[in-house]
């Protein structure tokens, strides 16, 4: 399923899927070192605000998931024309209660966000766009996770270095919320071994899958309570 161009709230799968292949991705490449790298974190990573994609450059965007069945998709990228149109486009105008408008006002104030998006009783909603309206970034931004082939290209090309069998499998596992202890350990003994990529580092993929929540707990590791 591709993304429209601005997009459009049918052109996001559910927000459950849309975690579970955000999320595997964050979970794959987490390390203490990035971690540690509070001021402007690149890469893709889950902390407890949420999902986060940060380029440094071009595009960055927050999955946040706001109660039971709620979440929050916003950020920016580059090619985005709706912070820019004229006249001005509010992209908050039927929003939800439950939104944290506060934040959300201080990024629009800063000029720093292209789009929001959100998600209730199973589906999701935006702002309403003028028709002339050419994209608001969602498609470059969001394409790689909404779109599952892109989701598995994600994973393959990725510094663990997936074949694509294994990828696909993990992106299953994962999107039915049943990662287990052997596929994580799958990865973990094969990045161990490929020289050519980098190692993984355990403790802070078992803390980002732990906050994940796609299956497994690390408290089911053995040694752990």
């Amino acid at each position: 399923m591709a993304i429209d161009r601005p997009g459009r709230p049918e052109d996001l799968p559910a927000a459950e899927v849309l975690w579970a292949r955000w999320a595997l991705v964050a979970v794959l490449e987490a390390t203490a070192k990035a971690e540690a790298q509070a001021d402007r974190r690149g890469g893709t990573w889950i902390n407890g605000e949420g999902l986060h994609l940060d380029d440094r450059g071009c595009t960055w965007w927050t999955f946040q998931q706001l109660g039971e069945g709620r979440y929050l998709l916003y950020g920016h990228d580059e090619s985005s024309a709706v912070k820019w149109h004229e006249p001005s486009i509010d992209m908050l105008a039927q929003a939800p209660s439950w939104l944290p408008y506060e934040h959300l006002r201080e990024l629009l104030e800063g000029w720093e966000l292209g789009c929001v998006y959100w998600y209730e009783n199973g589906s999701w909603a935006r702002a309403p766009y003028p028709d002339e309206l050419e994209d608001d970034g969602l498609d470059c931004g969001m394409s790689r996770f909404a779109v599952r082939e892109e989701a598995l290209g994600e994973l393959i090309a990725s510094e663990r270095g997936l074949p694509r069998a294994r990828a696909d499998a993990l992106l299953t596992a994962a999107e039915a919320r049943r990662l287990t202890t052997s596929e994580i350990g799958e990865v973990l003994d094969a990045a161990a071994s490929a020289e050519e990529y980098v190692p993984a580092d355990r403790e802070a993929m078992l803390r980002s899958l732990e906050l994940a929540a796609l299956g497994w707990s690390a408290r089911n590791q053995p040694g752990n309570s």
